[in-house]
């Protein structure tokens, strides 16, 4: 397994554990965040309240991961399975009842020094409201 796979993995394995400083502890200061269907945000406090706002609503675990990565180990993608709950109301989404989902996902990744510097995350919206309405 190269660095940048097991960067990526261990990135999931902290995601899974809900280890939220062992999570940032993976990305870099400036890390850019491509949110699905969303915007923009930039830097480490960005990311942690983004979590934040996540772990309030959603109780998800990533699973079925496949890791690809760029032959200079710069890029890497990966794609999984979200298995999650529905925990409570998220702003302009449906109400929150405990609804579960399974959910196809992708993620695009930059490298840089050992850590991750971008993140853009991919799943269907569509898919996910049918599941959950």
């Amino acid at each position: 397994m190269t660095g940048a796979e097991t960067l990526i993995r261990n990135y999931y394995d902290r995601f899974n554990a809900k280890d939220v400083d062992g999570f940032l502890a993976l990305l870099s200061e400036d890390v850019v965040h491509d949110i699905n269907q969303g915007g923009r945000e930039t830097g480490n406090a960005a990311f942690r309240a983004f979590l934040e706002r996540m772990n309030r609503s959603y109780d998800e675990q990533i699973v079925d991961i496949a890791v690809m990565v760029s032959g200079d180990g710069s890029r890497a993608a990966a794609e999984f399975t979200v298995l999650g709950k529905y925990l409570a109301t998220d702003e302009g989404l449906p109400p929150a009842k405990g609804q579960t989902y399974r959910l196809p996902a992708g993620a695009f990744f930059e490298i840089r020094d050992g850590k991750v510097a971008r993140i853009t995350n991919y799943y269907n919206l569509e898919d996910w409201l049918r599941q959950v309405k």
